[in-house]
């Protein structure tokens, strides 16, 4: 006999394990709950024990020792999420749930069980089936808000999705899509048509202010003063679920998208005649409904003064780009038209990050990369001029 051969007591599908245990007290019904550990030798068996054990010392609640990704996600959706963010905010995050977690290999596993590379394999799977970088990174954000709410909670001790442990596949910054906007002949026709409609001077408000178009269907009259806006909400079509699990979709007003979103900014003289306009149509339209009307005092909103659903916004533009003879830009073009414009009029860097009301000003940097390094070509040799 080899004296040297590892001594294992334990055989499972015809391989050989050591296996120790570890008792963790007892449940509610009063009975015993026993942890196992498997290694291929006592020594790893024990490393492991000792391991899990140290993680309880750190926090680690082994009551959800067996508690899965995929039900524990959905009751941090529905008891968390749902209940402390903005509803778009919890739209966006159940259909990620919906579309990539709940059918995935990753739903079965158990929390305590994960580790990075396992994360890693199921990004690296989803690039490899065509998902972009840009969709796996959104995935890894809300995975890694998930984990932090399970290190919070003592579910696990670290976030496998923290630091530099897992690694987006791809170039994300190859796909960064190409900022579209409009040339000044096409800004003419959508400033000079003839048409009087709330499309139009919603058009030319974002287009003269930068305003995200959420910002501009959620702007009342008592933000406007004679000579500034200010911006501290949105509008934004969500949806919600009844009672029955059915979904339904209805425009809210909500905070904006981040704090330095909530800003002032300048009200252009060339806006205040096209507020007018909008004024008067509000006006005949009260009239018109009498007492149906709701005095909701949005600038933006529909014929009895309720919220617009803005997702009939992009169908609305873009009949109205053709009406203009327009070739066809998505919305937020007329957001790019705007700060492209202040860049090549020369207004810094910084202002117009504020104006547009970016988290960071890096944000306001890469998106318009290209805008900015035109000027910076552009730039004026000292020395030849001296």
């Amino acid at each position: 006999m080899n004296a040297l051969a590892t001594k294992t007591n334990y055989t499972k599908k015809g391989k050989k394990y050591y296996r120790i245990s570890i008792s963790l007290g007892r449940n509610s019904e009063g009975k015993l709950i026993r942890k196992e550990f498997y290694g291929a030798s006592k020594k790893e068996a024990e490393a492991k024990r000792d391991a899990y054990l140290n993680a309880i010392n750190n926090g680690l609640d082994y009551s959800f020792d067996k508690q899965t990704l995929g039900k524990t996600m959905l009751l941090w959706l529905n008891q968390y999420v749902k209940l402390s963010n903005k509803p778009s905010t919890y739209e966006r995050y159940e259909g990620l749930y919906r579309n990539y977690i709940a059918n995935s290999n990753l739903f079965s596993l158990v929390i305590s069980d994960l580790k990075p590379i396992t994360i890693q394999a199921f990004y690296n799977d989803l690039y490899l089936r065509g998902k972009s970088s840009s969709t796996v990174n959104t995935i890894n954000k809300l995975l890694k808000s998930f984990f932090t709410f399970c290190v919070n909670q003592g579910y696990i001790v670290t976030n496998p999705c923290s630091g530099k442990k897992v690694t987006i596949p791809g170039d994300l910054r190859s796909e960064k899509k190409n900022i579209e906007v409009f040339s000044d002949d096409e800004i003419r026709k959508i400033i000079y048509s003839k048409e009087k409609s709330m499309i139009k001077y919603l058009a030319i408000v974002a287009l003269s202010t930068g305003m995200r178009r959420g910002e501009c269907l959620g702007l009342k009259w008592s933000d406007i003063s004679n000579d500034e806006i200010r911006i501290e909400r949105s509008c934004k079509t969500v949806a919600f679920y009844d009672e029955n699990n059915n979904k339904k979709y209805k425009p809210i007003l909500q905070a904006p998208k981040t704090v330095n979103s909530i800003r002032t900014i300048p009200l252009p003289n060339s806006l205040k005649s096209v507020l007018k306009e909008i004024k008067a149509i509000q006006i005949e339209n009260k009239f018109k409904v009498r007492t149906s009307y709701i005095d909701s005092n949005l600038v933006f909103c529909n014929e009895i003064g309720g919220l617009l659903d803005d997702s009939n916004i992009s169908r609305s533009f873009k009949r109205f780009l053709k009406r203009c003879d327009v070739e066809y830009k998505n919305f937020h073009a007329l957001r790019h038209t705007y700060a492209t414009k202040q860049f090549e009029l020369g207004v810094p860097l910084k202002t117009v990050s504020y104006l547009l009301g970016h988290s960071d000003i890096y944000i306001t940097a890469n998106t318009y990369t290209h805008v900015l390094k035109q000027h910076k070509e552009n730039s004026i040799d000292i020395l030849q001029i001296i």
